[in-house]
This record gives C-alpha cells, structure tokens and sequence, in this order.
C-alpha cells in the first residue's frame, strides 16, 4: 500500500490489487467507502476500481475484423465477463511523491484486446483526479472502453444531483433491457436531487452532463464528481440496507458491444491513445 497525503487529505493506493484506491479521507472522514481489512482479497471492497478495456458486463463477446471472440467470466458467479481485467492485475509503480503517484500496467490483455495502461493518482487538500490512459497494443483496429468505479458511503440522508437525457434500464441479467436509450422516468430522474431508491438499481444514465453531486446530510461532507469526457454515469445500489453505493464515471452503457452502433466505444488504431479522467472535489463549508 502506498499513501498520498495533502493537508488533511489522504489516500491509500494498492498498486498490487488492481491499482485500487483502499480509501479516501478528509481527516477521519471518509470521502470514498473504505476498505476493511478482512475483505481485502475481494477487489469490490474497495475504495475505487479502474475499469479497463471495457467496462461493466459484455453479453456475447466482441467481433474484431470479422471474428467473433467469446470471453469468459472473470469473477466467481458472474455468467458474463465484468468490468475487464485492469482491476485483477498487479500494476507497476512509475513514479511517486507525497500527493502524486503514477503507475504502469504494460501487458494488459482480455481475449483479443491487448493494451497498456498509465494511471496517475493526484491528491490536494479539497480534490482527488484520476487520469488513465489506454493504449492499443493489437495489430488491428480494436473497440476499447473504461471508466472509473468509486464506492461512495451510503446513509439515510444520502442525496444525489445530477442530469442525464436518457437511460438504460437492465433486464434480469443486468444487461440492458432495451436496444436503444429509454426516457428517464420521473421517479429515476436526479436533476433535482433525490435520496436513492430503497431498493435495487443498477443502470446506466446517457447524456449525463458531465458531474454530479453528493451530500450525506448534517456534518458530512459534499463530494462533486467531475468527468466531461466520460458520457455513462452507472448509478448502482443493492439496496438501503447497504451502507454503499456507486456512481461509475465510463465511457459506454453496459454490453455497448453488443448494442447498435457500440455506443461510447472507441475505436482504437495500433499505438492510438484514449485518456480517461475523474475528479472529486469536496469542502467544509456547506452541506
């Protein structure tokens, strides 16, 4: 594990797990969900995830220069490959400082798509940035994604701010349920703030503009996430029971593969770059 600190701010980085955040704190606060120690084998009890080639489920593989490549799950229980394979791997360490660490992931590989990817973690004493980029390492043009996956607390009083112009609502598989984006419906519209769903959700808003916002009521503190150039905000929650929830900056809907027009995709020349980036932001001074 590996500290970043800036003022009263802190993160732990686990360059081995994935490049995964094992927490994010202002003070004692936590921004980001924390890890717990004893959980520390599962890589979705973590602070943040880094999804890379792809994010989320894919259905029915992907098709590159009009082969078709199957891809296995590669989580326990998942019938469909989830979220790529830059979260199961060991990333290497580039270069560190107190609040800015840089990592390398040089051979990543899931079926057919072959990549490499630099990550930079950047901390000061009101933000958090995230910037990854992809690199195609194929001989062929191949269709890449990704995204980020923070775990944020969850309580009572948790609200959530942000707009969108469609959505992707998910059948029983957690695949989406439709061909193409649906209106929102009242009851699943943020643009005003809401407190989350009691119950389970788990789609994909497009069109988002870009942030939203989150507060978690008296003497907590307000996080702003910010990601223009990620069009996917994922809003997932299992449940009011659960003391989490995720909102998931990426590039693509769920199985965009296998959907009309690979929407969000890029597609991705030998050598040609794609960045991602993700900022929380935070203060003390309203709530």
């Amino acid at each position: 594990m590996i500290e970043l600190r800036a003022g009263a701010a802190r993160a732990v980085v686990a360059p081995a797990k994935g490049a995964a955040l094992a927490g994010l704190w202002l003070g004692d606060r936590p921004i980001l969900r924390p890890l717990r120690p004893e959980a520390s084998k599962d890589p979705f009890a973590y602070a943040l995830n880094v999804l890379a080639p792809f994010s989320n489920r894919l259905s029915a593989g992907i098709s590159i220069g009009g082969r078709r490549h199957v891809l296995e799950p590669n989580i326990e229980g998942e019938p469909f490959p989830i979220h790529g394979d830059a979260f199961q791997r060991p990333w290497m360490l580039l270069e560190v400082s107190e609040n800015v660490l840089t990592l390398d992931l040089d051979e990543g590989e899931f079926g057919p798509l072959r990549y490499s990817a630099r990550l930079t973690y950047e901390l000061d004493f009101r933000s958090f940035r995230a910037s990854l980029t992809l690199a195609n390492r194929g001989d062929r043009l191949m269709p890449f994604g990704g995204g980020f996956h923070p775990w944020f607390p969850r309580n009572s009083e948790t609200r959530v701010f942000f707009s969108a112009t469609d959505w992707w609502p998910e059948d029983d598989r957690h695949l989406p349920a439709t061909q193409t984006p649906q209106p929102i419906p009242p009851a699943m519209r943020f643009d005003k703030g809401k407190t989350l769903p009691g119950g389970w959700i788990n789609a994909g808003y497009s069109g988002w503009s870009g942030q939203a916002r989150i507060l978690q009521g008296a003497g907590a503190i307000p996080v702003t996430l910010s990601a223009p150039t990620l069009s996917t905000l994922i809003l997932f929650s299992p449940s009011a029971k659960a003391d989490f929830f995720c909102l998931e900056p990426v590039s693509h809907p769920v199985d965009a593969h296998n959907l009309p027009g690979q929407p969000g995709l890029f597609l991705l020349a030998p050598c040609q770059t794609q960045t991602f980036t993700m900022q929380l932001d935070w203060s003390t001074d309203d709530n």
